[in-house]
């Protein structure tokens, strides 16, 4: 067994990142990464302690973040502001990423796929969700009356709803692709009209 300890400029590693982190990044940059991870409502104080700032810069930043959309808040039991990500900045980010990385003709042949594998789980299960699916199968087991062959692996049900987000997920990219197509098209007719 070694019984070395580390070397002192070792010693506290997560410092020293925490350190070179805070000299390299703004307090709004921080409080930025540090709700952009954060999905349960938290206090200002806590986005504070981990974006190595202060409570009031916290909060500063929280709201204006909330503004723009990036943040959702919500009333505290005892009367403050908790904040966390808002869902609605995650699509936007996963929209941005998938149009990134997808032609919108594959997009479009990807929805349709993803469209037809929920059809087929609908059929197959007699239910509209992965929700009625785990309600029913909750259920027999409570009345006994399912055969062992009724049980549904936990993992179909994850991969449905998994597939449903990213049909979500896809819908919104065509969607904000589209309109971008319609802007670009608008701003170049719009160019084209005015004289010269």
């Amino acid at each position: 067994m070694n019984d070395r300890s580390p070397p002192e400029e070792f010693a506290d590693i997560n410092e020293a990142v925490g350190e070179e982190w805070e000299s390299e990044t703004t307090p709004y940059e921080r409080i930025r990464h540090v709700i952009a991870h954060t999905y349960s409502p938290v206090s200002a104080d806590t986005v504070a302690d981990d974006a190595r700032t202060t409570p009031k810069t916290a909060r500063k930043h929280l709201n204006t973040l909330a503004d723009e959309g990036f943040v959702e808040t919500t009333p505290g039991e005892q009367g403050g502001t908790l904040y966390r990500r808002s869902p609605e900045s995650l699509v936007v980010e996963q929209a941005a990423d998938i149009l990134e990385h997808v032609s919108t003709d594959e997009l479009v042949t990807r929805i349709q796929e993803m469209r037809e594998q929920l059809t087929k789980y609908q059929a197959e299960f007699g239910v509209d969700s992965p929700e009625d699916l785990a309600v029913n199968q909750t259920n027999q087991a409570l009345s006994k009356s399912g055969s062992p062959q009724d049980k549904i692996d936990p993992e179909t049900i994850r991969e449905w709803k998994t597939l449903r987000r990213n049909l979500a997920f896809a819908n919104a990219a065509l969607s904000i692709g589209n309109a971008e197509q319609f802007v670009d098209s608008d701003r170049r007719s719009t160019d084209d009209s005015v004289p010269v």
